[in-house]
């Protein structure tokens, strides 16, 4: 059973688009990590909240991995996507374990890892026990589990069922050194008070940063050989006005009217800044591509059914049909094209 979620979406029932997305943006997640992880001291705690499939936090694992180690905790609503999030990073942080040819412990700025992993859950006081059992066990959210050759994890992961918009979510999470939320804000009734939630859970000098905004993602030629040129412009009107039509179903919605680096410093960050990261690839596109784009199309074309043309909606259809003689499957032509913005700040 899913999840609640703000919006009234069944994010489980997208989880085959969750996953193509985290593949073509692997290269922008990938960099993204690195600069964030760049910023956090030795064996930090990062928390991925609205997690969706995992996709960002396999990076995060491999960026940890590569430096001191660290603890990654998932949080989602939805329990579905948390077990395959969980799955996902627990894989990307074993295989980067193997990775590590020599096998001794990782420095970070010239020291050596502490650990002080916390459990997700009960209250602060309870998040200050140690995570290492005497037996050389890692802690987990479902309890004591070994690990490989009795050999602690470089990077332990965690899963945590929580509402992002519930005002208790700082008391349920151990402090952070970096609170990452892609993508997830902007579903939430009262965007401000999220935000604000966030900060509270980082600990003192740790980085809040949302992936939010950005360049819309394009994929298809501007004339297609039906219908009237630069449908995809139209396709990414419809989808904003199914946006505001989203945000206006939201029960309790508060409007947030000015933008995402004021919202950090209205939260109480310094520093607060922002860049984008590239997600490129020219037609005609890696493997799985037309796949990614049908899907893609196929979710704007339930958005924008009500704001499209009917010449449209026909071109539409005819592109997603797979007997049909304009099926996008069978173009060369197909690319990705967008960015991906991060908005952040550091907690005084």
């Amino acid at each position: 059973m899913s999840g609640h979620t703000h919006d009234h979406i069944d994010w489980a029932d997208r989880l085959v688009l969750l996953h193509a997305a985290d593949t073509f943006d692997a290269p922008a997640h990938s960099a993204i990590a690195a600069r964030l992880v760049a910023k956090l001291p030795a064996n930090p705690t990062v928390i991925d909240l609205g997690c969706g499939a995992g996709g960002m936090s396999t990076h995060f694992a491999q960026a940890l991995a590569a430096q001191s180690g660290g603890t990654i905790i998932l949080v989602d609503a939805t329990p579905e996507l948390l077990r395959e999030a969980e799955r996902a990073v627990r894989a990307a942080a074993n295989v980067a374990q193997a990775n590590r040819a020599d096998g001794s412990p990782q420095t970070h700025n010239g020291r050596a890892p502490e650990s002080r992993a916390e459990p997700p859950g009960g209250n602060r006081a309870a998040v200050e026990d140690d995570a290492r059992a005497a037996d050389g066990t890692a802690r987990t959210a479902e309890g004591i589990t070994p690990t490989t050759d009795g050999i602690a994890q470089t990077v332990e992961v965690r899963a945590v069922v929580a509402d992002l918009a519930d005002g208790s979510l700082p008391d349920l999470l151990p402090a952070a050194d970096l609170v990452w939320a892609s993508r997830v804000v902007h579903h939430l009734p009262d965007q401000q008070a999220a935000i604000s939630s966030l900060t509270a859970v980082a600990r003192t000098g740790g980085v809040v940063a949302l992936a939010e905004g950005g360049l819309s993602f394009s994929c298809l030629p501007w004339d297609l050989g039906l219908g009237r040129p630069g449908l995809e412009d139209r396709l990414q009107a419809a989808q904003a006005e199914w946006f505001v039509g989203m945000r206006a179903g939201i029960d309790g919605t508060v409007p947030m009217p000015y933008g995402w680096p004021l919202a950090l410093e209205r939260a109480g960050l310094a520093d607060v800044s922002s860049f984008s990261a590239l997600v490129d690839h020219p037609a005609p596109g890696p493997d799985g591509l037309a796949d990614y784009v049908h899907h893609h199309l196929s979710r704007l074309a339930t958005h924008g059914a009500d704001h499209l043309s009917d010449e449209d909606r026909a071109t539409l259809a005819a592109l997603l049909d797979p007997d049909s003689a304009h099926y996008l499957g069978n173009r060369r032509d197909l690319f990705l094209l967008g960015a991906r913005t991060v908005h952040h700040g550091r907690r005084p």
